[in-house]
């Protein structure tokens, strides 16, 4: 989740609607400026009894970031506290319980990308060996309850974690106990961003299904491949899903605007703190009506912030966010943006993937992703087969999308080979949970902590 730096009062106020769709607008750039965003989450424990780090206990979630600094980071602080880091690769933050995020620079290829998210696991896993601390890469914590989770000292969530029992059954769970692999890219104009926000919502539940990766829930299978994928759909209906109005005619900037207009607030930021404004409307904040800031218009920073807080499975702010993935190994890090430079950044694969998936209807496309939480690869596809009749086709798409944009590394190789984690989960038929699955019921006579030994980064 985002992490507020600074406090921009210079912010221009909103001073018509025109304003909300130019902040999308500004996010256009040609091709030769597009960049990757890569973000990914790992569960922090401490390795001499698996719990999961307080933020102020010795050798815990402080200690952590303050290590990190003697490799080139800048805190970033809230109330006094650190609670991220400010880089040249981007910037580490803390999710609600601990979960440390590396949000990655925007990069140009997929080379980077991966070289950047090395240098990110050798540093923390070199601050983990000083403090005793490990990092697991899965979709859900394999093993610990909610009440057994500490909670980061930033103000968003304590406003966040007393609304989600508000509005769903499953959203301390996605606060708490998830992790995730997000990849940012960008778009040239409002047709563009149109396009491969359709192709990115259809396809997501692949991504879902390759990437699956939280089958246990309190050391015991939980009966979803994707858990972490199924918590959205119990976490805020008003701020989740599918969105089927990205696939009616003449969706753009003003209809999604419409969409996050709608999405309830949490949180206005002020002079350093945030404002509890949860189940509030952003429409009635343009008008000044906001109950908590009477007589108050919102910024463009307001704004930002706001769009920061709906949660669907693609997410536009001045780039566009792939949301599907659950949090897994470095290989497939750096697989996730490959599978989707390698669809949105190349004309010919955008086309291709579209034709691929333009005839499903509403229903259908609302069908696979309830079923692939549970079902994985073998979820039905719209007007029949599944999943899996149709993921070697999108990463041969992809593949030959990524060599179509020629980023080779020092040695001439393109950036295919990123996809070859997928490609082995296609060949085999197996996604990830899967194979833990297998391991639980076999080799680990079902002692779901021996996950540790295999998911440590």
């Amino acid at each position: 989740m985002s992490t507020k730096t600074v406090s921009n009062s210079s912010a221009p106020v909103i001073e018509s609607r025109q304003m909300l769709l130019d902040y999308f607008a500004k996010g256009e750039k040609p091709a030769d400026r597009w960049r990757i965003g890569t973000e990914h989450e790992k569960f922090v424990y401490a390795t001499a009894d698996r719990h999961a780090p307080a933020y102020d206990e010795p050798g815990g979630i402080r200690d952590l970031l303050g290590e990190l600094t003697d490799f080139g980071w800048s805190p970033v602080e809230e109330g006094g506290r650190v609670i991220a880091l400010s880089g040249p690769d981007g910037n580490v933050s803390l999710e609600p319980a601990g979960q440390l995020e590396l949000s990655g620079a925007p990069l140009e290829n997929l080379h980077q990308t991966c070289a950047e998210t090395a240098r990110h696991l050798e540093q923390v896993k070199a601050v983990g060996a000083k403090l005793g601390l490990g990092f697991l890469g899965l979709g859900m914590w394999p093993d610990k309850a909610r009440d057994e989770l500490p909670v980061m000292p930033k103000g968003r969530y304590a406003i966040m974690l007393r609304h989600m029992p508000r509005v769903g059954t499953l959203g301390l769970d996605m606060m708490l106990r998830t992790c995730t692999i997000q990849v940012n890219l960008d778009y040239a104009s409002e047709a563009d961003m149109a396009q491969k926000f359709r192709v990115g919502l259809a396809l997501q539940p692949l991504a879902t299904a390759l990437f699956a990766n939280s089958p246990f829930t309190e050391r015991k299978p939980n009966g979803f491949l994707s858990f972490r994928s199924h918590i959205w759909s119990d976490t805020d209906p008003a701020r989740t899903g599918m969105l089927p109005f990205v696939f009616e005619d003449g969706f753009g900037y003003e209809r999604y605007a419409d969409y996050a207009l709608d999405v309830p607030m949490y949180f206005v930021y002020r002079d350093g703190r945030y404002i509890d404004a949860a189940g509030l409307s952003f429409r009635d904040f343009l008008d000044g009506r906001l109950s908590v800031l009477p007589g108050e218009k919102p910024t463009m920073d307001d704004w930002a912030d706001h769009l920061s807080t709906a949660f669907p499975e693609v997410r536009l702010k001045t780039f566009l966010e792939m949301r599907g993935a659950d949090g897994g190994p470095w290989d497939r890090i750096c697989a996730l943006p490959a599978l989707w430079v390698g669809l949105l950044y190349d004309q010919g694969a955008l086309d291709a993937a579209w034709d691929l998936v333009r005839g499903w209807d509403i229903t259908g496309r609302q069908a696979l992703r309830d079923a692939v939480p549970r079902l994985g690869l073998d979820a039905p596809l719209p007007g029949g087969g599944t999943l899996r009749d149709i993921a070697g086709e999108v990463l041969d798409i992809a593949g030959a999308g990524l060599r179509a944009r020629g980023r080779l590394n020092a040695a001439g190789d393109s950036e295919s080979g990123f996809l070859d984690p997928l490609r082995e989960i296609v060949r085999t038929g197996k996604v990830p949970a899967q194979v833990l699955l297998d391991r639980y019921h076999g080799e680990w006579q079902e002692d779901a902590c021996r996950i540790y030994d295999g998911a440590t980064f």
